[in-house]
């Protein structure tokens, strides 16, 4: 892989990470559709850890806040006393079915996941569930995630394993479907994000540094992850102050016709 290449795969996972469009299947069709070499799950979770940068460095102020209250709380023997405390165990709850998910499934999303046309379908349904959920979105706060919706969006973050469905979009459409307005469906997911890319990174770096893989190119690729993730993050949040997420909705469903008309085109060549 050039380091060209991996400065693009690495703007795509920055984009696609934190709005509700893919990386993974991002990923996975660019790849294909500019005729390069599939680059593996393992530097695509190496790409992650440029996003995880950017998300820690977004929400530095917020996981100061988190973790001194859970611990200042643990130590006082009364765990879930304060809120910003129960919101810690929350997130730390949440990951728990994302987890479970890419240790069951690690050998599919390596293989049977990394389809094109996969992609292209995960991107239209979950398209239409983010259009769905968008028109369920609460318009006043709804206070802190509870441990109920903290177990729904969890398991709706699992889903994500599956190329095309999106970690941010599936996570934003739970939270919406649950009532919770638009800028604090982003913010949770954002700050879900931490965990289960964290607890990736720690499986599959080590990996692909002991396969040889990496190099000049994958810093390339990660330095532009964390960039190009860090102002991600900043425009939805702003965006979503005013705007909805059917700009999305729509970028999804163009997407999901692009890939299929390039997959009828190069398969008519072929006959």
């Amino acid at each position: 892989m050039t380091a060209g290449q991996a400065v693009v795969l690495g703007l795509v996972q920055g984009l696609g990470e934190f709005l509700p469009i893919s990386s993974s299947g991002h990923l996975i069709v660019v790849p294909w559709l500019l005729g390069w070499a599939d680059h593996g799950l393992a530097f695509d979770v190496a790409l992650h850890l440029g996003t995880l940068l950017a998300v820690v460095a977004a929400f530095a102020r917020d996981w100061r806040i988190l973790l001194a209250s859970g611990l200042r709380c643990l130590f006082r023997g009364r765990p879930f006393a304060e809120a910003e405390a129960r919101t810690l165990w929350r997130l730390a709850l949440a990951s728990v079915p994302g987890a479970v998910a890419g240790l069951l499934l690690d050998d599919w999303a390596e293989t049977r996941f990394r389809a094109p046309l996969l992609v292209a379908f995960d991107m239209a349904l979950l398209g239409l569930v983010l259009l769905v959920a968008d028109g369920r979105s609460g318009q006043d706060s709804r206070g802190e995630v509870g441990t109920r919706d903290a177990v729904l969006i969890g398991i709706a973050q699992a889903a994500a394993i599956v190329p095309g469905v999106s970690r941010s979009g599936a996570t934003i459409s739970a939270a919406l479907f649950l009532g919770f307005p638009r800028e604090e469906a982003a913010r949770f997911s954002f700050l879900l994000a931490t965990p289960i890319t964290f607890g990736a990174a720690l499986v599959k770096v080590p990996k692909l540094l002991a396969a040889g893989g990496g190099g000049d190119a994958l810093l390339w690729g990660m330095a532009t992850a964390a960039v190009s993730g860090f102002f991600a993050i900043r425009f939805l949040l702003r965006l979503v102050r005013t705007r909805d997420y059917r700009p999305f909705v729509f970028y999804r469903f163009a997407f999901a016709a692009l890939v299929g008309l390039v997959a009828l085109v190069r398969a008519a060549r072929l006959v």
